[in-house]
């Protein structure tokens, strides 16, 4: 048979041709690192490399998408040195690479589309939405115009993998950006057209935006959807508005998508970072276990151990991250059932801690009044993870000690006073903004008190 025979082959039928019965396929479908045939490529993805890359299929189209994806979100200022880790990343199989029109204020997707532009187009699949969250940008030909800017910057006449951007302000915001001024029937008819290849959304917020595009499956055909997911969020994220799940629980999205039969895109399997800066008494007890991995290492192989994930993205501007990411991947080991016991327990002891659940993604940058809100909230929850804060009672021996490292721990972290939270002139801009839906003014002023008490 000739490769455009392969090529035009479905995966089913592929499987039935070699003799396997449903069950064979399905098992064989399950094997950590995929060996079966990618369509489009003359070798399946471990052949054509030496690495061993965990690989995932796409529903329905059979293509092979690596686990470990590219999150562009902060990459270097620089082509050369973006270059360098997106060819590092092809090399050792890495080939989902997600990014946005407001990542880095457009310069995201040209240093992107730059680095990939360099690769033969079947290496990579490529990932970017509809950042139309400013209401300037709600109008049809905005939007489209937003669209084809993206396939511009990209050098691309396709895009795999098209997100309506960051869904949950409510229905309100839902119908103005996507659904009565038309764009969402562009796009379906862009997929149909075959120039966006998948279409799914990302999520943050109301769950009812969620559960309302979900329940329109028939109608709408996700092809996937992106959530935020680690072992924290999987049953500790903020509950109940109005009687709803306004930021539903991790658990409560992948088991939505898992019914729906639409596979999830996972972002901040770090939690921002949060897991790199957890409490030495709670790190120290992953070390007992493998004393040699990283928190990171543990958070992604959680995720990972997902059965309906078809990418864990995670942002990587410097080769090291990079480094080590592609090594957790290739190939995967997921948890055993005793470590996802032992995180479920870490999770619920980091759930009691006074932290500020900000994943530092800096959607809310620039702050109007030059507030640095993402720096404030980081120096935060470094000093509840560090047990400097909450401070123990005036009349306690080490309340001196605390209240000197919590001071000039924070001018060490903002050495630039107009950057401090005291600067927060509670104009509530940044609000629509924040995927986490935090307070940020509430929580500015809770910095201040504690530091007005010092």
């Amino acid at each position: 048979m000739t490769k455009q025979g392969y090529n035009d082959m479905s995966r089913r039928e592929f499987l039935r041709k070699l003799g396997l019965g449903a069950g064979s396929a399905m098992a064989m479908m399950a094997m950590e690192p995929m060996n079966l045939w990618a369509k489009g490529n003359e070798k399946t993805p471990n052949e054509s490399a030496e690495h061993k890359m965990t690989y995932r299929v796409q529903h329905g189209s059979g293509k092979f998408i690596s686990l470990l994806g590219f999150g562009m979100m902060r990459l270097p200022n620089d082509q050369d040195e973006t270059n360098q880790l997106v060819d590092y990343a092809i090399e050792h199989g890495v080939n989902y690479f997600d990014t946005a029109p407001m990542y880095m204020g457009g310069q995201s997707e040209v240093l992107t589309g730059n680095a990939l532009a360099r690769h033969p187009r079947e290496k990579f699949f490529v990932a970017t939405k509809m950042s139309n969250q400013n209401r300037r940008s709600w109008s049809f030909e905005a939007s489209k115009r937003m669209y084809e800017q993206s396939l511009e910057r990209l050098k691309v006449d396709y895009i795999d993998y098209y997100l309506l951007h960051s869904i949950g302000g409510g229905m309100d915001s839902l119908k103005g950006r996507f659904l009565d001024n038309g764009v969402l029937e562009f796009l379906l008819k862009e997929r149909e057209a075959g120039r966006i290849k998948h279409l799914g959304f990302s999520y943050h917020g109301d769950v009812r935006d969620f559960d309302w595009l979900l329940d329109r499956q028939e109608e709408y055909h996700w092809d996937f959807v992106q959530i935020q997911m680690n072992f924290l969020d999987w049953r500790h994220a903020s509950l109940n508005k109005g009687g709803w799940k306004k930021d539903a629980d991790a658990e409560y999205l992948y088991n939505k998508c898992e019914k729906t039969g639409v596979q999830c895109v996972v972002m901040e399997p770090l939690r921002g970072g949060a897991f790199g800066r957890m409490a030495k008494e709670l790190a120290d007890q992953l070390k007992t276990v493998h004393p040699d991995d990283s928190t990171a290492r543990w958070a992604f192989r959680w995720v990972g151990s997902h059965n309906n994930i078809l990418t864990v993205l995670s942002g990587m501007n410097r080769m090291e991250h990079l480094e080590d990411n592609v090594k957790t991947f290739s190939p995967l080991d997921p948890c055993t059932e005793a470590e996802n016991k032992l995180l479920a327990e870490i999770a619920d002891q980091m759930a009691g801690f006074p932290t500020i659940p900000c994943t530092t993604c800096a959607y809310c940058m620039p702050c109007p009044y030059g507030v640095n809100i993402p720096g404030n909230f980081a120096y935060y929850n470094e000093a509840v993870n560090e047990h400097v804060l909450p401070l123990p009672d005036k009349q306690a021996d080490n309340y001196a000690e605390k209240k000197q490292k919590f001071v000039e721990g924070y001018k060490k972290a903002l050495p630039n006073e107009k950057e401090w939270a005291s600067k927060c002139q509670d104009c509530e801009v940044c609000l629509s903004k924040c995927p986490q839906q935090i307070r940020i003014p509430n929580q500015m002023a809770r910095i201040v008190e504690t530091l007005r008490r010092l």
